[in-house]
């Protein structure tokens, strides 16, 4: 994890008046280690199983603050449960598609979605600040073969798939 990170969220802290603790640098260390998207509750799980004694109120209130704090987006994945998104510091306009069979995100970027959004938001009269694309679509893996590796990965790691 990049160490400024957690000096840009412990200074907005600061400025809002709240205090440092040990648990939210753990959190916030914890969330930044990987490239992954996780829901509020499989951040939990994760902090639990490094020892950590962050309870859930705390996991929430430091989500919302790094949402606040512009180091974390909450992304629309599909499904019930709000998605957290900790790569857009790197990658400002990536992207997402979404597997509806097995639950994958792939994140990807492309020059002429950019492009696009570009010369849309400004034939309207608008400045584009940023821009999130979330495509459905059926994994091809298991249209083809008939089985998916992911699928099986996801059901064996007890990690929620998508409703239709």
């Amino acid at each position: 994890m990049d160490d400024a990170i957690l000096e840009r969220f412990n200074s907005f802290v600061k400025r809002r008046a709240l205090r440092r603790t040990t648990q939210r640098d753990a959190i916030v260390r914890i969330i930044f280690a990987k490239d992954e998207h996780f829901t509020a509750e499989e951040l939990f799980d994760r902090i639990h199983r490094t020892d950590s004694q962050a309870s859930r109120a705390t996991v929430y209130r430091t989500i919302s603050l790094l949402v606040e704090s512009g180091l974390l987006r909450e992304i629309d994945l599909g499904g019930e449960e709000k998605t957290y998104d900790p790569n857009f510091l790197d990658k400002p306009s990536h992207n997402h598609l979404v597997c509806i069979d097995c639950g994958k995100v792939v994140e990807f970027e492309d020059s002429h979605i950019d492009l696009l959004n570009d010369c849309i938001t400004r034939r309207l009269g608008f400045r584009p600040m940023r821009q999130s694309i979330h495509i459905e679509a059926g994994c091809e893996k298991l249209r083809l073969n008939g089985i998916c590796p992911n699928l099986l990965a996801t059901r064996l790691s007890g990690k929620r798939i998508k409703k239709r």
